[in-house]
């Protein structure tokens, strides 16, 4: 097993779900989430409180798969981030390099419908936006095998500060950025050079690299970083590690309850069996096992897979002379 740093974002996520009162609408050729009159008191059928956030979604994947796990992220001390630390505590990693800031712990309201499974997402950063007293030294203390980092909103310099460490270190490194890293591209691609694997949905990679296809923007991605993995939703996903090329299908086709978490949970899944020395390409279907199972749940964690999870074949095509 390996030593694994989780840094990012964490968050309280209150679902409100229902069957109804959240059911899409058309105005003006747009979709709006909802029916719900101004002014009015709606009954909802439940609401649930979890913990959120890439960063502790990702540890928390890693830690069930039976890694060492140290988060790294920004909380501030009141009752949601007590219900974050309990979170961690409950799943055994190190939340000793957690910093504590003013602001109040970062909060999400997800209102999701029942029959579609679809949501809309209002979320309160807080805490989980400021990550300026994170300290890249403190890598030196962990001395982690891989990092593993998700979007930090957007402060381009503290990831190249961790990033910059790491490579100097030794430790690999695992980035699946947010939509204010892909708002600064040319700090994002100088990023990439203290990248080992790269995680992006299509939208993103076509954000970062010109292409229409997932083949070609893999392949130009692949200018950037050793190992590559693009996801398409039900469209499955691609990925390379210079040595080979997969084309992933879903790993099955699951009733989705909640969406929420499904890109963490494939690319946390995948680095998870990775670490262990598995080949590519087991480490693939992992992630697209854990991203199965996370989407059947309410909540980013309750479907997260254990490493003793028994999986069943999956759609998988070796590509030839892509690169």
């Amino acid at each position: 097993m390996a030593r694994i740093v989780s840094l990012g974002s964490a968050l309280q996520d209150i679902y409100l779900i229902d069957r109804d009162d959240f059911v899409g609408s058309k105005v003006a050729g747009n979709s709006i989430f909802g029916e719900l009159v101004i002014g009015t008191k709606v009954d909802i059928d439940r609401a649930s409180y979890e913990v959120g956030g890439g960063g502790t979604n990702s540890a928390v994947s890693f830690a069930r798969y039976g890694h060492e796990v140290i988060y790294m992220g920004s909380l501030s001390r009141d009752p949601a981030g007590e219900a974050v630390l309990a979170c961690l505590d409950d799943e055994n990693i190190d939340s000793s390099y957690v910093e504590f800031v003013r602001g109040g712990t970062g909060c999400s309201v997800i209102l999701l419908d029942v029959k579609k499974g679809e949501r809309t997402i209002l979320t309160h950063r807080g805490a989980a936006g400021k990550f300026d007293g994170l300290n890249a030294d403190d890598l030196e203390l962990i001395n982690p095998d891989w990092m593993y980092a998700t979007s930090l909103r957007g402060d381009m310099y503290k990831l190249l500060e961790f990033f910059e460490k790491a490579h100097q270190l030794g430790i690999k490194v695992m980035f699946n950025p947010g939509e204010c890293e892909l708002e600064q591209l040319p700090k994002l691609i100088g990023l990439l050079s203290d990248v080992d694997v790269l995680l992006v949905n299509k939208r993103e990679a076509a954000q970062i690299v010109p292409g229409v296809v997932l083949s070609e923007l893999l392949a130009r991605l692949a200018n950037y970083c050793q190992t590559v993995i693009i996801t398409d939703g039900a469209m499955g996903s691609i990925a390379t590690n210079h040595e080979e090329v997969w084309r992933l299908g879903v790993y099955e086709q699951v009733r989705m309850r909640d969406a929420t978490g499904a890109g963490d949970a494939f690319g946390a899944g995948f680095l998870a069996k990775y670490a262990d020395g598995a080949k590519f390409v087991d480490a693939l279907q992992f992630g697209a096992a854990n991203a199965a199972s996370v989407v059947q749940k309410y909540g980013a964690k309750a479907g997260i897979l254990t490493n003793d999870a028994k999986l069943h074949p999956m759609v998988m095509q070796k590509i030839e002379d892509l690169l």
